[in-house]
């Protein structure tokens, strides 16, 4: 469990450092949509080494055809949408604002897609708990965006 802790820990740097990287690119490219173009393409091209080292077995033309149609595109789409808004946002707010705002919408889905499981993931239900987290967790937000 630590390990998995650590791995999301430094991930959300990763987010951070990369959202702030890219929206300095879109800033001295004069444009957040080719920023994002570039972090998409360099992605791109950095999951496909990471591919020819650790997939060993590709899935059979069987599944590939039994995965919904949605599943192939809307992970891309929402990806672009929020990488491009995530760069175009930061140098107007701020990454503080902006990390804090995103991981605002992401805790409000989080908790509701959790609690009902929503494609096929553990579930995790809303109790007083986990409304009382995401309040403070909220008042915080609230807070660090109010100075």
């Amino acid at each position: 469990m630590s390990y998995f802790v650590l791995l999301s820990f430094f991930a959300g740097i990763a987010i951070a450092i990369q959202a702030n990287m890219n929206s300095k690119l879109g800033v001295l490219l004069t444009s957040s949509l080719l920023a994002t173009f570039v972090a998409l393409i360099s992605s791109a091209v950095f999951i496909s080494i990471a591919m020819t080292f650790f997939v060993k077995d590709f899935p059979s033309t069987d599944v590939v055809k039994s995965i919904p149609i949605y599943l192939w595109f809307t992970g891309g789409v929402l990806s672009a949408f929020a990488l491009a808004s995530f760069y175009f946002v930061i140098p107007k707010i701020g990454i503080l604002s902006m990390i804090s705002f995103g991981l605002t919408g992401q805790l409000i889905y989080s908790v509701i897609s959790s609690h009902f499981g929503w494609f096929d993931l553990p579930v995790s239900t809303i109790n007083v708990s986990k409304i009382l987290g995401v309040i403070a967790m909220l008042v915080g937000i609230f807070l660090i965006n109010k100075g």
